[in-house]
């Protein structure tokens, strides 16, 4: 099955998110304690947009529970931040959960 438009856009922005955000909290001096967790949150965007790509259903999975944890910890931060991070996992869940684009997950090898 072709991959769908928006597979193809979430996919890709979410590699990008979690390339800049690497990129970001790798460049800001001095190290703190927090910088391997929050690099290896950054590293899961990457690794679920590239197989969300390939069209693995568990990619789609680990996409929308790493947007949930942002909104978890979001929540803790700002109620405006809390706010967006819950648009933006209802928008990608819409379009990852429902016909024609859930569909491809489905349709393409697990493995």
């Amino acid at each position: 099955m072709k991959r769908p438009i928006p597979v193809t856009i979430l996919g890709c922005l979410f590699i990008v998110a979690g390339l800049v955000g690497l990129a970001y909290h790798l460049s800001q001096p001095p190290l703190d304690r927090w910088v391997a967790l929050i690099s290896l949150i950054r590293v899961v965007a990457v690794v679920g947009g590239v197989f969300m790509l390939k069209g693995r259903n568990w990619a789609r999975w680990l996409i929308l529970v790493w947007l949930a944890f942002h909104v978890v910890v979001s929540a803790f931060q700002s109620p405006s931040r809390c706010l967006a991070h819950a648009a933006l996992l209802l928008a990608v869940a819409y379009f990852l959960l429902t016909p024609p684009d859930s569909q491809y997950f489905l349709a393409s090898p697990s493995e």
